[in-house]
């Protein structure tokens, strides 16, 4: 298997940027960037463009390609989601199963423990988003179908996780334990907090117990007010979690995504998200989730009451939006996509940076910083003709 060196204007490698460089790389793991006059002469290189920077980490997406994860949750419906995320830039990331049966969990798991095992490009682990959530912060989850967590739905967690390379799951105070959330971390799920009332002491206590994450910072959870901080309070102030975002300028006001970007306190972050469903990639005007419609107007998704339904975004509109419209630097943009999620996972699979030993998975962009090409593991998935 030879060395390619991919050619580019600069290079961005999750931390610093590369001018006039090549990324050498061979089969699915990247050797070093190099000077671009340092590539011997006769050496297999491929000409990538303006900018090379790593694949974006997407750790909610409920659908894509006109598949919801709910309605196929097997491995074909794993796929289509990955191939329809790939064409902007997310080389990696976890299917989302929305609030569902027992029966729909199971077969989820199931099919992403295949997902892994048959190496499904761009398949990072699944997100499971409740049940075990507060009815009074719903959202678009159905209220039939929260549930409290029992030792039961505990065990098959813990079960899941052996066969999965990540596992993540949105949890609310109100429906599982301290205790629980121990036991979940303890045994390498990311637990996340959301679709909770919970209060800013709450929240830190379940920090305590090894919740690292809120989902969707600002949506679905008590907010920051004069007297109690609430959840996203604590997300902010906590440096012990990092929170995801979606950058849509519908789901968070652009000067509340600004105001939580430079309050956020470290280590942890604040990472993109897209909360994708099934529209993305396709020109489909409405689906369905658990029975109720969803419609697709003016870059919302809404039910019929108008309350906001995961999101129509991709990846790389998400990282546009922080760097043009929030005056964010682009490499800072790009790491809110990559490397921050990468980390938010653990940082095990080589995910989220272009440095020796990680993962061959990078996006070309153009000046005008349209996705032209992406490479997963190495191997091309998409090319803009």
């Amino acid at each position: 298997m030879n060395t390619i060196a991919y050619r580019a204007h600069r290079i961005f490698d999750g931390e610093r940027w590369h001018d006039d460089a090549a990324l050498l790389a061979r089969g699915a793991t990247v050797e070093a960037i190099v000077p671009r006059g340092a590539v011997a002469a006769g050496a297999e290189s491929v000409e990538a463009g303006d900018l090379l920077a790593p694949g974006f980490v997407d750790l909610q997406v409920n659908g894509g390609g006109g598949v919801m994860l709910n309605d196929h949750p097997d491995v074909e419906g794993i796929a289509t989601i990955c191939r329809a995320h790939a064409r902007f830039g997310t080389t990696a990331l976890l299917p989302t199963l929305i609030t569902d049966t027992p029966e729909v969990t199971a077969a989820a798991v199931a099919a992403g423990i295949e997902a892994a095992r048959s190496k499904v490009p761009g398949f990072a682990g699944l997100h499971l988003e409740g049940p075990h959530l507060s009815v009074a912060r719903k959202g678009a989850h159905d209220p039939k179908l929260i549930r409290p967590m029992t030792d039961a739905d505990l065990s098959a967690l813990i079960a899941a996780r052996a066969g999965l390379p990540a596992l993540l799951t949105t949890v609310a105070p109100e429906s599982v334990t301290t205790g629980q959330v121990a036991a979940l971390a303890g045994a390498g799920i990311v637990v996340s907090l959301g679709h909770t009332e919970a209060s800013y002491a709450t929240a830190c206590a379940y920090a305590d117990a090894g919740a690292t994450m809120a989902t969707h910072l600002f949506n679905a959870m008590s907010q920051i007010g004069n007297r109690e901080p609430g959840l996203a309070g604590a997300a902010l102030d906590d440096g012990r979690m990092s929170a995801g975002l979606i950058a849509d300028g519908i789901h968070v006001d652009p000067a509340t995504v600004g105001i939580a970007v430079r309050a956020k306190r470290g280590p942890g972050t604040i990472l993109l998200v897209t909360d994708a469903m099934a529209t993305i990639g396709t020109g489909m005007r409405s689906f369905t989730l658990n029975g109720r419609t969803i419609h697709r107007k003016d870059g919302r998704l809404t039910l019929d009451d108008g309350t906001l339904a995961g999101a129509d975004l991709d990846m790389i509109s998400a990282v546009l939006f922080a760097h043009r419209r929030i005056g964010i630097e682009l490499g800072e943009a790009i790491r809110m996509a990559s490397l921050y999620p990468a980390r938010a996972l653990g940082g095990t699979m080589r995910l989220g940076a272009l440095t020796p030993g990680s993962a061959a998975s990078f996006v070309a962009l153009s000046h005008r910083l349209d996705v032209s090409a992406v490479w997963i593991d190495g191997q091309r998935v998409f090319r803009n003709a």
